[in-house]
């Protein structure tokens, strides 16, 4: 019995230092296939890329950034961080710079999609993101952009556009927010009206007016001092030479026929009637 029992402690002995070996070699395999991240920042890209395949490691350039701080061609950031300990053939996510900005953001509303690409790749620059917007007219046509036309202190080459669709008759007809400020009461009503907007106005007057539906100017509210009066356009009574001030939505977004536009009129009838 003793010498039975002697064996199967002798077997389970065994067992266990072949378990606690084959952990060990495992730690050890997994550990020496593990390296440390070089640092690569500020160094070219070429010279970057040969730093990590001596390392085993492998550059992947996720994004390129304008910079005045870091020379085109160097690396800007890095992921994971120098220091880091990853595996043999781990990945390292660069960004490159580009310099200082020294290309002007081209004008590419009213072009086609396909020639606003073909415009920003000769400038060197990328497509980024492509949003559509049914409206009527001609589809396939730059709406607007991002950044702008000439825009300065961009931190990055992408150029992003809003491109007509056409209409679809079974959806209610969606346009891009025209520009009012600046124009005339009556240019803006032209304007809006040609896309089925509906303005809801606030009038600052430099006398008080009736509010809408008729009512009286408060009774408290001095001659001078002038108050502001919200009404819909067609019964509104805004002098026609009023001007735009304000309006909500802004310019370039989207908006419904039917939409209530609200705009800000400076009505100068008045005070022009009372210095005569």
């Amino acid at each position: 019995m003793k010498r039975i029992f002697s064996l199967v402690l002798g077997a389970l002995a065994m067992v266990a230092v072949a378990l606690i070996s084959a952990f060990i070699a495992m730690r050890l395999a997994i550990h020496g296939r593990e390296v440390e991240v070089p640092s690569l920042v500020g160094v070219d890209v070429g010279g970057a890329s040969k730093t990590a395949a001596h390392e085993g490691l492998n550059l992947t350039l996720e994004n390129r950034f304008y910079s005045t701080a870091v020379p085109a061609g160097r690396i800007l950031a890095q992921d994971p961080a120098p220091g880091s300990r990853v595996r043999r053939d781990w990945q390292i996510r660069i960004t490159e710079s580009l310099g200082a900005q020294r290309v002007d953001i081209p004008d590419l509303v009213g072009e086609s999609e396909r020639a606003a690409t073909v415009s920003l790749r000769r400038l060197s620059l990328d497509l980024g993101a492509v949003a559509h917007l049914a409206v009527p007219g001609d589809s396939d046509v730059v709406l607007t952009q991002t950044p702008p036309a000439n825009a300065g202190g961009v931190d990055g080459p992408r150029v992003s556009l809003l491109v007509s669709d056409p209409e679809d008759p079974d959806q209610a007809a969606a346009y891009v927010m025209p520009p009012l400020v600046g124009l005339t009461y009556s240019a803006a009503v032209a304007r809006a009206a040609a896309a089925g907007l509906h303005l809801v106005t606030v009038s600052n007057s430099p006398q008080p007016q009736p509010a809408a539906g008729g009512d009286s100017a408060p009774a408290n509210v001095p001659a001078s001092a002038g108050y502001q009066v919200a009404f819909d356009v067609p019964s509104g009574g805004v002098h026609a030479n009023g001007v735009i001030t304000g309006q909500t939505p802004q310019p370039g977004r989207r908006v419904a026929r039917g939409d209530a536009v609200h705009v800000t009129v400076v009505d100068t009838a008045p005070a022009a009637a009372a210095a005569r």
